[in-house]
């Protein structure tokens, strides 16, 4: 029995991946504590697991005996530690909260897991605090950046792994692999796959949809008809675009679409030429997407109606004018989807702010995903019950670990350590004296660099 925590729990994804990994072996579990301050996914984990884990860490001072910790902790900013302790200090962030009762309690190992940006956040120098605090405790560390989609997971999501197992090296096999940079690059990479290797599944985002989702997630009639009046007729066309007012690209924009009020053909080109051109060297290095005079406009804008087409513009909400300085006024949340994703392709990382607001076309008709398939773009079973309320679950995804990523490290530990997770498993107790371990054979700031990409 391996008896572990729950820790910045979430939805519990991470337990829920742990708990699978170990079934395979017959490892039986028992999760002896949980914690989690967000009332709704408190509510999802009780609904699944059948306990509330509402708990503020910071505040825990004792805990049952436990040979196991996962946590899901938050990359808070170290600006904090950083300017004021310098960097050999955690205190002021919730990862000392981790750090503090792995010093207590010295259990067998942990799993941590967090953004991306953690390896590199001030020049790396936040993850080495991390990887020297867990060393001085006394844990060997193997720590992965993976990509969901590595996972049969149709989902670009890049995260740090952490995985420490006290006062014993152990192996694993999983690389580090940060995966495809988007969806068109992800399709590059499938058909390379395909050419070599006919039993590599890969899950794309066709499939993880609902075969009848219900009428309230499809865009409505007016949004549906401004996007055919700049797509046409075919909404397909849709797949892979993003509604945004501060890039082109393969973008369409709140003037295409005409939200405030129909453009003209000399409004759209001029707008669009703004967000291509503001963003130049030659207008100054102050700040991106610089206000431009009106002498600066014409430099890329010929037409001679440029003060009438500004002017219309400023009346309509599209632009701005202070201090006879133009800059568009962006609207990008007032769009019902913000990203169309492409079906034979990845989705973007799913966000807790704007989850509610990806769209798919499906069947020709344009609509919003829907909770449930947010909750599989994370790999989690149909079998996990969402609350009914749509906004905590699309909150809950966009914060959420993709489950088939924790069961595939904790298998390959398992798999290459059974030594060590049998031991575990089948030790009445635990008793762990602290000692110092050798740094990681491949040093944070050469394993930092080389998954910077």
């Amino acid at each position: 029995m391996i008896k572990f925590i729950d820790l910045f729990a979430g939805t519990g994804g991470i337990k829920l991946g742990f708990e699978q990994a170990c079934e395979k072996f017959d490892i039986k579990t028992d999760c002896v504590f949980s914690a989690e301050i967000d009332k709704n996914a408190c509510k999802s984990y009780e609904l699944n697991f059948g306990h509330n884990p509402y708990n503020d860490i910071t505040k825990i001072e004792e805990l049952p005996q436990f040979d196991f910790m996962l946590a899901g902790f938050p990359c808070q900013s170290f600006s904090y530690a950083g300017k004021r302790r310098g960097f050999g200090d955690t205190r002021g962030t919730l990862f000392f909260d981790v750090e503090r009762l792995l010093k207590k309690y010295k259990p067998k190992g942990f799993l941590l897991e967090n953004v991306r940006g953690l390896t590199t956040h001030d020049k790396g120098r936040t993850f080495q605090t991390i990887v020297n605090s867990l060393e001085s405790i006394g844990y060997t560390l193997e720590y992965r950046l993976l990509n969901s989609s590595n996972f049969n997971v149709p989902q670009n999501r890049v995260r740090i792994y952490i995985i420490g197992i006290l006062n014993e090296e152990f192996d694993l096999n999983i690389k580090s692999d940060v995966g495809a940079v988007d969806s068109h690059n992800f399709k590059g990479r499938q058909n390379q796959y395909s050419l070599f290797d006919d039993e590599i599944e890969i899950k794309v985002v066709k499939d993880i949809l609902e075969k009848n989702p219900a009428k309230k997630y499809n865009c409505s009639e007016e949004f549906t008809s401004q996007l055919k009046s700049v797509i046409g007729k075919d909404l397909s066309e849709l797949n892979g675009y993003r509604l945004i007012d501060t890039r082109n690209g393969n973008s369409i924009h709140s003037w295409d679409l005409g939200i405030k009020g129909k453009c003209s053909d000399d409004e759209i080109e001029f707008m669009n030429l703004l967000i291509a051109n503001r963003r130049k060297k030659i207008f100054g290095t102050h700040q991106d997407g610089k206000a431009l005079t009106l002498e600066q406009i014409k430099t890329f804008y010929h037409n001679s109606n440029v003060k009438k087409v500004a002017n219309s513009l400023i009346k309509k909400g599209y632009l701005s004018n202070y201090d006879d300085k133009y800059n568009p006024v962006c609207g990008n949340m007032s769009f019902e989807v913000f990203k169309f994703l492409d079906p034979e392709s990845i989705s973007i990382t799913l966000t807790a702010s704007d989850t509610n607001r990806l769209g798919i076309v499906d069947n020709g008709i344009a609509r919003r995903l829907t909770p449930r398939e947010c909750a599989r773009l994370q790999g989690f079973p149909d079998s996990y019950k969402l609350l009914e309320n749509d906004n905590a679950v699309y909150k809950q995804m966009g914060n959420a670990v993709s489950v088939p990523v924790i069961e595939s490290l904790i298998t390959d530990l398992i798999e290459n350590n059974k030594h060590i997770m049998k031991g575990i498993a089948n030790a009445e107790s635990h008793t762990h004296l602290q000692s110092h371990h050798p740094s990681s054979a491949q040093t944070v700031k050469e394993y930092v660099s080389a998954n910077a990409s």
